[in-house]
């Protein structure tokens, strides 16, 4: 009797500050379509470039064992929460690894960090909401869709949101290895009713859930949302609308308890918050997208909005990083 094969190795590479709960899902899907089909058939395994414990965004220490300089990977999974860029040897890598016909996934912000090396371009693919309003100015060679997941044509690419998305992603990606029985069966080994479809968007648009009770309302929400780097004032925003500056103010009080002008530039804080804790762009560069017309100006709104510097914001993400939980603590 022929002794099986030797399983297909999928090497997981967390990013500090990357999600547990997107790693642990690729993991729980590789097991259990190990369990499925009563043999080892996928190895994964947890890698960084030095070795060691890189750190979770939720404060635990995964250790990893050191990336070997050549291995024989089927898949290679990068998992991270920010678009920093990626170390230049990990970045030669996976360009290596395209090269030769592996699969690449990028999870959560690792689908923008994949962009960041030209393995994306021409493809469909996704990342966490957060950053999509960014990502299809930095990578428009790349079709950025707000589903869960993507798959490319030939199999070779994947990418998928943060969080549980992962688990849609890789049950779908090993639906595709061994048929579509197996992935309903996965989803009923983890508890699940089933796999979410790629194309089930993350989440309502802002606009769509903040002015569900009145369609003016959502149609201002929608027009800030897409100006937010060159602000709108609130005449021209009543004005698109159709209706007056008082109109518009009292349907704001009604449905929001704000002003036009405060609820703006809370949008525009909300952003620059996001970028800063999930970009690796300049503050300054954060802050002109943003509709803030210089440095002081955009750190003197922050710290009057937040009670921090957008410095203190930048600094209290990478101490997060860094800092491990020790027993009897919460994240």
């Amino acid at each position: 009797m022929n002794p099986p094969p030797p399983p297909r190795r999928v090497a997981l590479l967390p990013q500090p500050g990357f999600s547990m709960l997107a790693l642990a899902g690729v993991l729980d899907c590789l097991a259990a379509a190990n369990e499925l089909q009563d043999e080892v058939v996928w190895r994964g395994e947890c890698l960084s470039l030095q070795g060691g414990p890189v750190a979770a965004g939720n404060g635990a220490l995964l250790d990893t064992a050191l990336l070997p300089a050549e291995a024989d990977w089927h898949a290679v999974f990068l998992i991270s929460a920010d678009t920093t860029p990626l170390d230049p040897g990990l970045a030669t890598r996976l360009k290596r690894w395209a090269d030769d016909g592996r699969v690449l996934a990028g999870l959560d912000a690792g689908a923008a960090q994949l962009a960041a090396c030209g393995l994306l371009d021409g493809q469909r693919a996704c990342a966490d909401w957060p950053l999509l309003e960014t990502l299809a100015d930095a990578h428009p060679g790349v079709a950025w869709a707000n589903g869960l997941w993507e798959i490319s044509p030939d199999g070779r690419r994947l990418s998928c949101a943060g969080g549980l998305a992962s688990v849609d992603l890789c049950g779908a990606w090993l639906a595709s290895q061994h048929g579509e029985r197996l992935g309903q069966e996965l989803a009923q080994w983890l508890g699940l009713s089933g796999l979410r479809p790629r194309e089930e968007r993350q989440r309502a648009g802002y606009s769509e859930r903040r002015g569900a009770g009145s369609p003016k309302l959502a149609e201002a929400l929608a027009l800030m949302e897409a100006n937010l780097a060159e602000p709108l004032p609130t005449e021209e925003v009543a004005q698109l609308v159709g209706v007056s500056r008082r109109q518009l103010e009292r349907l704001f009080k009604q449905h929001l308890d704000s002003l036009p002008s405060r609820h703006y530039l809370e949008l525009r804080l909300a952003r620059a918050q996001r970028l800063l804790q999930q970009s690796s762009q300049s503050i300054l560069q954060i802050g002109l997208s943003c509709g803030f017309s210089s440095g002081p100006h955009f750190s003197n709104a922050y710290k009057s909005h937040f009670g921090h510097t957008p410095r203190d914001e930048r600094s209290r993400r990478a101490l997060a990083w860094r800092a491990p939980i020790t027993p009897g603590e919460t994240p």
